[in-house]
């Protein structure tokens, strides 16, 4: 009997312990009953970033089946806990996402240029877009007598070749010089490539006059470019770009000078349609429904007025979304808002995590590409930290509408904004050094006064200077449109300016942004203590990026652009007629702000019309900078002596350096490179083995033998 007892699988004390643990467990779980669900779209997306992550069609279907393994495994062993449910609802979600976007890349596929061409051809006009502070125009084009062209290009043109006509739906003949979608330059920078797959274009390029309008397509194009027309005619330069982009979402007619700033000093956010641009053209709606329903007593007696404005408001977000092109940042936007206004048509709360969770499930079923750009993890990032913020019982009291002095209320709501200001500057500051290499530090502050100014004084005026339009009456508040958004890019320009304005950053590691996301997203969705786990891999992340060496060498992918890093922290570059779009590319992903010098004026740097030498951390880099063949004995030479060569050429076979060989064939597998010269790594941005679909079809090959990750 006593032996019976012994063997009992409950008296073991490693089971005992495991029993405890699980207990714990259901408990903690029990108690965070009602926060499960927000984590649905996290393991959705945790599945599209696992696809994007993994290289082979062979790694995304073991991934699959083995997601659904664990979801079936844990089904089986649930007997009704929490812990095993959660688990299997989980991998399977993980499932769903990763099929998703996979099915998703396939359904979108298009033919995709393979090279370079010089192309004259016939085609229908789709979209378009004039960039007028850049003196182009945009064209989305359909080639028709052209087969071996893709299905769609996107051509620009100088705003003088544009002729007369040239509407969406036309048919225009033109020449262009045509590229397939450009890759990441270097490691860290936008892939275009990957957009253009999932939009769809196959070819960009540059259209050369003359070109003709063969039929004419529509009167103009459209509501959202003939608004832009008019806004620009009222308000001049970049205020009126600005004011534009506030009603449209155009933002081809601001100044890059002025753009720039806006985006040092965290207020690029204004510039794109977003929630805070649908907030306030749905409340302004309900606002003015509301009050003109309750001039009716009979009216207002017998119909729930909240419920018309509310349906009011949706038809606004609806159209608003379809006049501003129905971009998908904005149509998340809407989204976001009709579940709100679906919540407060219920008589629900209107704004909760699971209001969020569900526009993020919304989203992320019809676009789950959208997860991996900037703007779905800028916005969702935003609302999340707010919600989530205010919806902490600390922050319920302090908020509470109570009874006291005008000073102290207004004190208390400045305390609340500028507290807001903080948090969601902290949860937008990864995601921004991430994907643009560089952080603001005063965004909170500039934010603080661009919000309220932009949502109380600059829209509603703008508004009514288009209502008084109808009755050509509108110039004196066009004026005072004009005035106000002179304000709001004086304070761009101020804050921009300000010392330790932006900081630079070298590119942060995929790790360590999951690691911070995790740590985010741990925070932000659990409420009870076990919340605070969440900082570890917040810290850890942060901890990690912090550390991350700036690369010391960066070789654009063709080999024609090189920049490297001085002892000063500054980047040198190797032409001095890289173009600004380049040059801009290496030093943020060099992690370095301000404009870059080139190496003629680097001291130590040796440099002719052909080659170029210096001394970078210990290393002799060799650079060839020109067309132009260098005697074989010479380079050769040259090789022998460095440890890095860089060529656009293809190197003969006697050129040996130290270390590190790249030339046209090297890069033509690799792509752009990151060098670490003092750690002894290098970084591509091609990986070994990638099948995803846009990589596939630009041909692109391994990555050679030699480079390896840091």
């Amino acid at each position: 009997m006593a032996s019976s007892a012994a063997a009992a699988p409950s008296t073991h004390p490693r089971l005992r312990q495991i029993a405890a643990v699980q207990h714990r467990l259901e408990l903690l779980l029990e108690a965070e009953r009602d926060q499960l669900v927000l984590w649905l779209p996290v393991m959705v997306g945790a599945g599209i970033a696992a696809w994007f992550v993994l290289l082979r069609r062979s790694e995304w279907t073991a991934a699959m089946l083995g997601l659904v393994a664990v979801a079936c495994l844990a089904a089986a062993m649930g007997r009704g806990g929490r812990a095993n449910r959660a688990v299997a609802v989980g991998a399977l979600a993980m499932a769903i996402g990763l099929g998703l976007v996979w099915w998703r890349a396939e359904r979108v596929a298009a033919p995709v240029l393979p090279r370079p061409v010089v192309a004259a051809f016939t085609a229908r006009v789709e979209r378009v877009e004039p960039l007028v502070a850049r003196e182009l125009v945009r064209l989305s084009l359909s080639p028709i007598d052209v087969p071996a062209l893709p299905r769609r290009v996107r051509v620009n043109l100088a705003e003088a070749d544009a002729p007369v006509g040239l509407t969406r739906g036309a048919v225009v003949r033109l020449r262009a010089r045509l590229m397939p979608p450009p890759g990441a330059a270097v490691p860290g920078a936008y892939d275009y490539g990957r957009v253009a797959w999932f939009a769809g274009v196959g070819a960009t390029g540059r259209g050369f006059a003359p070109v003709e309008v063969v039929t004419a397509g529509n009167l103009d194009n459209g509501m959202r470019t003939a608004l832009t027309r008019h806004i620009g005619e009222r308000v001049a330069g970049s205020a009126g770009g600005v004011a534009a982009a506030l009603a449209t979402g155009d933002v081809g007619s601001i100044a890059e000078e002025d753009a720039e700033a806006m985006r040092a000093a965290g207020l690029a956010h204004l510039l794109s349609v977003s929630g805070l641009h649908i907030t306030a053209v749905v409340g302004a709606t309900m606002l003015v429904v509301m009050r003109l329903l309750a001039l009716w007593p009979a009216l207002a007696l017998r119909v729930r007025l909240p419920f018309v404005a509310a349906a009011a408001g949706a038809a606004a977000a609806v159209g608003y979304t379809l006049l501003t092109g129905a971009e998908v940042p904005t149509i998340r936007s809407c989204v976001a808002a009709l579940l709100v206004l679906a919540a407060l048509a219920m008589g629900r709360e209107a704004m909760t995590l699971r209001l969020v969770a569900a526009g993020a499930i919304v989203v992320l079923l019809a676009w789950p590409e959208a997860l991996a750009g900037a703007s779905f993890q800028l916005s969702f990032a935003a609302i999340t930290a707010i919600v989530a913020l205010h919806d902490h019982p600390w922050m319920r009291v302090f908020a509470e509408v109570r009874e006291e002095g005008v000073l102290r209320r207004w004190g208390r709501g400045a305390a609340l904004l500028l507290l807001t200001g903080v948090v969601v500057e902290a949860a937008l500051m990864p995601i921004a050094v991430y994907h643009f290499h560089r952080a603001g530090l005063y965004g909170a502050l500039a934010n603080m006064v661009a919000i309220p100014w932009t949502t109380f004084v600059v829209m509603p005026l703008e508004l009514l200077a288009l209502i008084l339009d109808g009755a050509e009456l509108g110039a004196p508040v066009w004026w005072l449109v004009e005035r106000a958004l002179w304000a709001l890019l004086w304070l761009a320009r101020v804050v921009a300016a300000a010392p330790g304005a932006v900081r630079a950053w070298p590119v942060m590691p995929d790790a360590a942004y999951a690691s911070i996301v995790v740590g985010g997203l741990w925070l932000a969705l659990w409420r009870t203590r076990w919340r605070r786990w969440g900082a570890a891999p917040l810290a850890v992340g942060i901890g990690w990026a912090a550390m991350t060496p700036a690369p010391d060498l960066l070789v654009s992918g063709d080999g024609r652009h090189a920049a490297v890093r001085t002892e000063f922290g500054a980047m040198a570059l190797l032409r001095d007629r890289a173009g600004e779009y380049m040059q801009n590319v290496l030093t943020e992903n060099g992690g370095v702000k301000g404009a870059p010098m080139t190496l003629d004026g680097l001291p130590g740097a040796r440099c002719s019309a052909d080659l170029c030498g210096v001394d970078v951390s210990g290393r002799r880099v060799v650079m060839t900078r020109s067309a132009y063949l260098v005697p074989a004995v010479e380079l050769i030479a040259a090789c022998k002596r460095a440890d890095v060569v860089v060529s656009e050429r293809r190197l003969p076979v006697g050129c040996r350096p130290r270390w590190l060989r790249l030339d046209r064939d090297v890069l033509a597998r690799s792509g752009g490179v990151a060098v670490g010269l003092r750690g002894g790594w290098t970084a591509t941005v091609r990986r070994a083995g990638d099948e995803h679909p846009w990589v596939l079809a630009a041909g692109q090959k391994d990555v050679g033998a030699g480079l390896r990750r840091p």
